[in-house]
């Protein structure tokens, strides 16, 4: 049974740390949260069991400090998705792979016993095969998907009795959060269909897997609470539905309003995979309980009950924009 109390989880300001801090924080843990804070902090309620620390992983001193006493960390820091990755790699390979083999070195020094690293599906590539499982070949086609897969290699080097090392890879998270992100494709989608009544589809036959925020975060708990025998030396695929960016655009379309114009356009991502969760089910029991459709009405419910008109202007909701605002070096 894992005796995990302390957690460090790293990018806690982020769209998935704002859900994961207080469910965890509610499920008896007590949390340090290490991030830039560019999005702020005004996310958290003070609590007993939280720390924030402001700081840089790719400052050593910053790490040191923050993994002392801590039990786990929870790897989610990184330049997030290809656009702000592109928009300048040399901070994205500072962030993502520079500094990450220093946190790994240093949370096993300071007698962290478990650490789950935030890797991502994308890792695949492009797969003609119908369920992509965790033993197929990674092949990134960009330099954020290879940075996450040369994190893998390394996480693996360190791992052993006393540091048990997992990797999981998530579907492209959707729903709400308190750091709310609306340029991932659900979010993205609904939101131009609550306010602009109008939702443009570039390509649509791609397969995009998605997993509902809530199920994000309850598979973080899944690891944390598995047996370690279970869970040392894995990666782990985490995803609720594959559908394609067609099909979610007719549930976004079905549930916001019928009213709603579906638009299309030619497309040259032709990024399109569909990964099975067939694994973290069978040894750890996790499995999905919310749909796509449960992110789009908990979207639209915000969207209704909160006067808001700055969705599209406001780079808070946009992780390129706020990269371009802030000019992080």
């Amino acid at each position: 049974m894992s005796k995990i109390k302390k957690i460090l989880i790293t990018g806690a300001g982020g769209y998935v740390g704002t859900s994961l801090v207080p469910f965890l924080i509610n499920n008896g843990y007590q949390i340090t949260c290490l991030d830039l804070f560019i999005y702020g902090k005004s996310y958290f309620k003070e609590s007993n069991n939280l720390k924030i620390i402001k700081g840089d992983i790719r400052d050593e001193k910053t790490i040191i400090r923050s993994t002392k006493n801590q039990d786990a960390v929870i790897h989610l820091a990184c330049i997030s998705n290809d656009p702000s990755f592109e928009l300048n790699p040399d901070l994205g390979k500072s962030i993502n792979y520079d500094a990450f083999e220093p946190l790994v070195n240093i949370s096993k020094s300071n007698g962290v016993s478990r650490f789950i690293y935030a890797s991502s599906s994308s890792v695949y590539g492009i797969k003609k095969i119908k369920n992509v499982e965790e033993d197929m070949k990674l092949e990134p086609l960009t330099d954020y998907s290879k940075y996450k897969a040369l994190c893998e290699d390394i996480l693996l080097k360190y791992t052993s009795n006393d540091f048990i090392g997992t990797i999981i890879r998530p579907a492209t998270v959707c729903g709400f959060s308190p750091r709310l992100r609306l340029d991932v494709v659900v979010n993205l989608l609904t939101n131009l269909a609550f306010f602009k009544r109008k939702i443009s589809v570039f390509g649509g036959s791609q397969l995009r897997p998605n997993i509902h925020m809530y199920d994000m975060i309850r598979s973080y708990y899944s690891l944390l609470v598995a047996d370690e025998n279970l869970v040392n030396n894995e990666a782990f695929n985490v995803g609720s539905e594959n559908i394609s960016v067609m099909e979610i655009a007719n549930l976004v379309q079905n549930v916001v309003g019928d009213d709603i114009k579906i638009e299309t356009t030619k497309s040259n991502d032709n990024r399109s995979y569909h990964i099975s969760s067939k694994k973290i089910e069978k040894i750890l029991g996790f499995k999905s309980e919310k749909t796509i459709r449960n992110a789009i009405e908990d979207l639209t419910n915000f969207f209704q009950k909160n006067s808001i008109n700055d969705t599209f202007s406001n780079p808070k909701y946009i992780n390129i924009n706020t990269m371009k605002k802030i000019n992080l070096e």
